[in-house]
């Protein structure tokens, strides 16, 4: 029963916090309001039976999703693009980013027509950028030292990926089959910034006074938690990060714990990151609702 009203009253908040308004709007001064979501860990009593008939108090730990309404301010925020490669050695997980590529491209040609900053960071793949404005133009911002890092908890994941979380069949081999984003994805050479350094990334943000970080890409277990420019790092450096939920993808294979199918793990990803490392927003929400 108390498991219940937990979870009831969680899900009354949520229902509350969101009556009376759509998931994402532009508002009057530029900035567009959304619904980002969080979640938070509770532990929560239940009744176990015995084999000798009696009842046992058992304590577990469950998180409580809850969402909430907040500002954005395109010109105030960097949209970071982890990793979107042209290829990949795993052709399922391939597949998987050429499709989010192209659902990416409106999202962030919207983002830029509100005047986002959009930097492209397909790690290991700064050769082929080397003549590139995009490339040129973050070297050329001001270096800035980040703060110390924050000293956060580190948790496991929900996921095994310690087989390289590839779900092909045959599985395959590890190889750099990258050479260069994924084609589908604008490269502004006006406007954009080509990084996949954390620090060229951060000196940028201080040089353009940009206060909010959003994450799309892949992978949301490896990269998109763990490069110098993506969620973990920017959290420590104490930089306000989102995830856009919907524009990303785990390297995880069902043949390994906890056997769910691919996109569970995926979803499971994203609420261990919502509970332990930064709110998430959605595709649409940050294209202004379009």
């Amino acid at each position: 029963m108390r498991a219940a009203r937990l979870l009831g009253l969680a899900a009354a908040a949520a229902v509350a916090a969101l009556a009376g308004g759509p998931s994402a709007a532009g508002d009057a001064d530029g900035t567009l309001t959304v619904v980002a979501r969080k979640r938070t860990a509770v532990k929560v009593e239940k009744d176990v039976a015995r084999p000798d008939g009696t009842v046992a108090k058992v304590v577990e730990i469950r998180t409580v999703p809850s969402e909430f309404r907040r500002t954005i301010d395109p010109k105030k925020t960097a949209i970071v693009v982890c990793d979107m490669w042209d290829d990949h050695w795993c052709k399922a997980a391939a597949k998987r980013c050429g499709e989010l590529a192209k659902q990416a491209e409106p999202v962030l040609k919207a983002a830029r027509e509100k005047g986002a900053t959009i930097v492209h960071a397909p790690s290991d793949c700064m050769k082929f950028y080397e003549d590139h404005p995009a490339r040129k133009r973050i070297l050329a911002v001001p270096k800035a030292d980040p703060p110390k890092a924050k000293d956060l908890p580190d948790p496991p994941l929900p996921v095994d990926d310690s087989d390289g979380g590839c779900d092909d069949v045959p599985p395959a081999k590890f190889s750099k089959a990258w050479t260069r984003q994924h084609a589908a994805i604008t490269i502004d050479p006006d406007k954009d910034y080509v990084s996949d350094n954390g620090r060229e990334v951060y000196g940028l943000m201080r040089e353009k006074g940009l206060t909010t970080l959003v994450v799309m890409g892949v992978h949301t277990n490896m990269c998109v938690l763990n490069r110098t420019f993506a969620i973990k790092q920017m959290t420590r450096w104490g930089v306000d990060v989102l995830l856009v939920r919907d524009l990303t993808d785990a390297m995880y294979n069902p043949k390994m714990k906890p056997f769910v199918a691919h996109e569970k793990g995926t979803e499971l990803i994203v609420e261990h990151i919502e509970t332990h490392w930064c709110p998430t927003i959605t595709g649409k929400a940050l294209a202004g609702g379009k």
